[in-house]
């Protein structure tokens, strides 16, 4: 692998999916070989310690979010021509993308762009379209998350940087989300005891369809009285959420745990029976599901998973092997499948079982990086 430069605004300790992705990724290239280049967060401190334990020089610009401005794209080819790196990596490639062409005059022999949910989502609109062209010219790759997205993107590029898209889906950590992960720890602390509990792991936001699961509780207290919901994350949605609780009437039967360290998240996954998370499309197919990483992890702690049929999150799902795809927001339909779930040990265990060898086999993380090293 060439000595990369990544140019990415999703990095931690700025919490979500494509920052653990990018993340997780840039761990596993040699550390030698690696500078990234990243936007700031809001606790200078926090990103401070946290750069400083990485195994690869980290520069941040000032602002909060890097945009292909002049500025941004100079201080890119500054980084790109210091530390002699001649291939380039956009952890996301909308808006990022667009500085291709000034790196590749700069001496970058290969570049590869990562598309995940937002970029289908700029797919359907007329400027930010012609804008995904350009990236798609200007780069070697473009990265896609499975069928949705390469979908909803391929029609929008050139034929000839369709024909060049690879898939580069996130891994699991399949050492780290396990069945004895610690699931038992965390029901003793909540109190939940042996009660049926159905988790559900992700920052709430309407997308998710931590609501829907809400709106089922009904359904499912009448079958199976004792049933609570893990709601595990933070995020703007929670007040509406524990609003939306409580018109309901099934307070008692919901814990949100609140935000919770990335390091304790598989005990929380392990401390569920069942893992749902119902998303669903919003704002006219803007606001989508780029895949749900969630899933995977989710089946790598042996747990059946119930999932919106939002986006790519189907394609994280080998439904009624792994679990079930439903509608997403159909609270009915999510309480159907998570009652059969709960009423049948012996399915909860063929589908975590099919799902963690599912993981095994094709989700880990050192095959997926090994394509990425290989694209670069």
């Amino acid at each position: 692998m060439d000595k990369t430069l990544i140019v990415t605004n999703d990095f931690p300790p700025r919490p979500g999916g494509i920052q653990a992705f990018v993340h997780s990724m840039a761990l596993r290239l040699d550390p030698g070989q690696v500078v990234v280049y990243a936007s700031t967060w809001r606790d200078g401190s926090e990103v401070a310690r946290f750069d400083a334990e990485q195994p690869f020089p980290v520069v941040r610009d000032r602002t909060s979010m890097l945009l292909p401005t002049p500025r941004v794209t100079g201080r890119a080819v500054e980084l790109l021509r210091e530390h002699g790196a001649t291939s380039v990596w956009f952890g996301a490639a909308a808006p990022l993308g667009l500085m291709a062409p000034a790196l590749r005059k700069a001496g970058a022999r290969r570049i590869v762009a990562t598309t995940h949910g937002h970029e289908a989502g700029w797919a359907q609109l007329p400027g930010s379209r012609r804008l995904l062209r350009r990236i798609g010219e200007g780069t070697d790759t473009i990265t896609y998350l499975g069928e949705y997205t390469r979908s909803r993107i391929a029609p929008v590029l050139s034929p000839r940087a369709a024909a060049r898209m690879v898939q580069l889906p996130p891994g699991v950590d399949e050492k780290t989300f396990h069945p004895a992960s610690g699931g038992g720890a965390v029901r003793a602390r909540l109190g939940l005891a042996d009660r049926p509990v159905v988790v559900c792991v992700s920052r709430l936001v309407p997308r998710k369809g931590q609501d829907t699961l809400i709106l089922a509780l009904p359904r499912i207290l009448a079958v199976q009285p004792d049933t609570v919901l893990l709601v595990v994350g933070g995020g703007p949605y929670a007040n509406e959420l524990k609003r939306l609780a409580a018109e309901t009437g099934v307070t008692d039967s919901v814990v949100f745990t609140g935000a919770v360290p990335w390091e304790e998240l598989p005990a929380h996954f392990g401390a569920g029976d069942v893992f749902a998370m119902p998303c669903r499309t919003r704002r006219g197919g803007l606001d989508v599901e780029g895949l749900g990483i969630v899933y995977l992890e989710a089946s790598a702690t042996g747990l059946p998973v119930v999932a919106g049929d939002s986006g790519g999150a189907p394609d994280a799902v080998l439904d009624g092997e792994t679990g079930w795809v439903v509608r997403g927001g159909v609270p009915e339909d999510a309480a159907d499948r998570i009652l059969a779930l709960l009423g049948d040990a012996e399915l909860r265990q063929r589908m975590g079982e099919r799902g963690r060898k599912w993981v095994e086999d094709a989700w880990r993380w050192d095959l997926l990086a090994d394509r990425l090293k290989a694209l670069l």
